[in-house]
C-alpha cells in the first residue's frame, strides 16, 4: 500500500486527521469549520456575526456552506491586522492574538 492510499484509507476511516492534511474542501460546513479552526460552532457563528470570518453560501433551506479560500483571505486579514479599526473589540484583540500565536 502507497503512502497516498494509507492517507485515503486513514481519512475514511475517521483517524485524527484535520480537513488540512491533504487538501481543505472548497466548501465547507459549520461543522468542519469549527474543527478545522479547533473552536466550537458556535463561535463560528459569532465571527460571522461580527463580521471576522465571511457569511456562508446558502446552497439550500438548511445547507450553508463555508468557501474555504474566503474563510483563509479573512484570516490571513487578522494576521496582517487592522488594528485600529478592531482595538476596542475584545472579541478581535483575541482573535489577533490567537492567530499571532500560531
Amino acid at each position: 500500500m502507497t503512502s497516498a492510499t494509507r492517507q485515503k484509507h486513514a481519512i475514511t476511516r475517521g483517524g485524527d486527521r484535520t480537513v488540512s492534511d491533504l487538501r481543505p474542501s472548497s466548501y465547507l460546513s459549520c461543522a468542519s469549520l469549527a474543527r478545522e479552526l479547533d473552536v466550537s460552532e458556535t463561535t463560528v457563528w459569532e465571527m460571522v456575526r461580527r463580521g471576522v470570518l465571511p457569511k456562508p453560501i446558502k446552497l439550500s433551506a438548511g445547507c450553508a456552506r463555508f468557501d474555504w479560500a474566503a474563510v483563509q483571505m479573512a484570516l490571513r486579514s487578522l494576521s496582517a491586522g487592522d488594528v485600529a479599526a478592531s482595538e476596542a473589540d475584545p472579541f478581535m484583540a483575541g482573535a489577533r492574538n490567537a492567530t499571532a500565536a500560531q
